[in-house]
């Protein structure tokens, strides 16, 4: 047998190291946080271009000071965003066409101040009593101040079949809290 060299220590492995820890080396950290920074300045800069001009509708107080005769409105009635449209249907075969609606602002008033519309001779005796017999009411665009620019006045139909789909969340909307509505 040769002799045994006592100097000789049999082959060390490598310690374990931590895979997480690898591959987590400063490289990485410096690329995460220069795409988190990156993040923060963009979301920032798309923020701060919101637009609260007249063609983005975003809160009732917005639509509130559009209404004509914004004033009279909140005051004897509600402010609306009016859609004009016209539907066609065909029946052979069967389809609906929508043209492009013309949105604007209008008001709808609440049933009980109607005599503003006939004081300034915008409605007669017999629209009231024709719309009175169906249960509707009275919604308008166009300023009542300037009968010369025509304002349009129609009977309109209160529409209590039409459900906000937004409130059917559960824990949301209506069925979170209780709401008094007033029937215009």
């Amino acid at each position: 047998m040769p002799p045994r060299n006592v100097s000789q220590r049999p082959p060390v492995e490598p310690q374990n190291r931590n895979p997480v820890a690898a591959a987590f080396n400063y490289t990485t950290a410096a690329i995460m946080a220069a795409v988190f920074i990156l993040g923060i300045g963009l979301g920032i800069a798309f923020s701060s271009t919101a637009n609260f001009g007249p063609e983005n509708i975003a809160s009732r107080e917005v639509i509130d000071r559009s209404a004509p005769n914004a004033e009279m409105c909140a005051q004897y009635g509600a402010s609306s965003i009016t859609m004009d449209l016209r539907a066609f249907v065909t029946l052979n075969p069967f389809n609906v066409y929508v043209s492009q609606p013309a949105m604007q602002p209008g008001c709808v008033l609440r049933s009980t101040n109607w005599s503003i519309l006939e004081r300034q001779n915008l409605v007669s005796s017999d629209d009231v009593r024709q719309c009175r017999q169906r249960l509707n009411t009275f919604g308008f665009t166009g300023n009542l101040d300037r009968p010369n620019e025509k304002p349009k006045i129609d009977c309109v139909y209160q529409n209590d079949a039409a459900k906000n789909l937004f409130l059917n969340q559960p824990g949301f909307g209506e069925n979170a809290l209780p709401r008094e509505t007033e029937r215009f």
